[in-house]
C-alpha cells in the first residue's frame, strides 16, 4: 500500500531523535512524546496502565502538564507514527463498564511494542537499566545463519556484557539510520544493514582495538593509565 511504513519508514517521521534546530542537544516535544511513549510501554506490564488515556496520564505527570493538553498528541504518535511503522502494536482489549453499548463490547485498546518495537526501546535512555536487556535478548533470539551472521551475534553479546556503551552506540546508530529513513526494515538486522550503517561511525573504536593489540605491555599500561585519568 502506498502509506506502508514498513516498506517507507520515512513517511512515518519517527521522532525520537529529533532535536531544535537551535538547540541540538534538547529533544522536540514530539520526540520527547514518542520516547516517553515507548519507555513506558518497554517497563509497564499492567494493560490498564497501556490504554492511550493511561498513556497520557502518565506521560503528563512526570513533565507536570494537564493530560488533556497532550492527549491529541500521543493519540497522533501512536496513530500516525508507531503503529503504523511497525513499533507499536495493539495487545488486545479491555472491557468497558459504561458508556454506549457499542463500545463496551468493542472495549478499549492497550497497546505493547512489538520485535522491533523492543529494538527501537533498546536504544532510548528512559528505559533505563533493562535496555541492555532488550538488547540481549533481541540479539540472542537471531537465529545461527552464515559465518558473518553468527559472528555479529555473538560480538554484539560480548559488547554488551563487557562494553556495553559501545554496544548501544553501535544500536543507537541502527536505529537512528531506521528513523531517518536509511532503512526500510530494522527487523530483522543483519550484518549489511549493520555494516551500511555503521561502518563511518566506528572508525575510531576501530583504530583503538587495532592499535592496541600492536602495543607492548607496558605501553598498554600507560594509555591504561593514561584513559583513567582523563575520563
Amino acid at each position: 500500500m502506498e502509506d506502508s511504513c514498513s516498506l517507507k519508514p520515512r513517511r512515518c517521521n519517527i521522532a525520537i531523535f529529533d532535536t531544535f534546530k537551535t538547540r541540538n542537544h534538547k529533544f522536540t516535544g514530539e520526540a520527547r512524546r514518542q520516547r516517553g511513549i515507548i519507555a513506558h510501554l518497554a517497563t509497564e506490564q499492567s494493560p490498564e496502565l497501556r490504554t492511550r488515556t493511561s498513556i497520557a496520564h502518565i506521560i503528563a505527570d512526570r513533565h507536570g502538564i494537564l493530560w488533556q493538553n497532550i492527549y491529541s498528541g500521543i493519540f497522533r504518535d501512536l496513530d500516525e507514527v508507531l503503529i503504523p511503522s511497525g513499533v507499536v502494536k495493539e495487545g488486545g482489549r479491555l472491557p468497558l463498564r459504561r458508556g454506549p453499548k457499542a463500545l463496551q463490547m468493542e472495549g478499549i485498546p492497550f497497546y505493547e511494542l512489538s520485535e522491533a518495537g523492543q529494538l527501537v526501546a533498546s536504544s532510548i535512555e528512559e528505559v533505563g537499566p533493562s535496555r541492555t536487556k532488550m538488547l540481549q535478548s533481541y540479539i540472542g533470539s537471531l537465529p545461527i545463519g552464515a559465518p558473518d551472521y553468527e559472528i555479529m551475534r555473538e560480538a554484539i553479546l560480548l559488547l554488551i556484557r563487557f562494553v556495553p556503551t559501545f554496544a548501544c552506540k553501535i544500536i543507537n546508530e541502527y536505529v537512528r539510520a531506521y528513523t531517518l529513513g536509511l532503512i526500510e526494515v530494522i527487523t530483522p538486522m543483519d550484518i549489511s544493514k549493520l555494516r551500511s550503517v555503521i561502518s563511518a561511525q566506528i572508525g575510531l573504536e576501530k583504530e583503538l582495538i587495532e592499535s592496541f593489540d600492536m602495543l607492548q605491555f607496558d605501553q598498554k599500561v600507560t594509555i591504561r593509565r593514561f584513559i583513567n585519568l582523563v575520563s
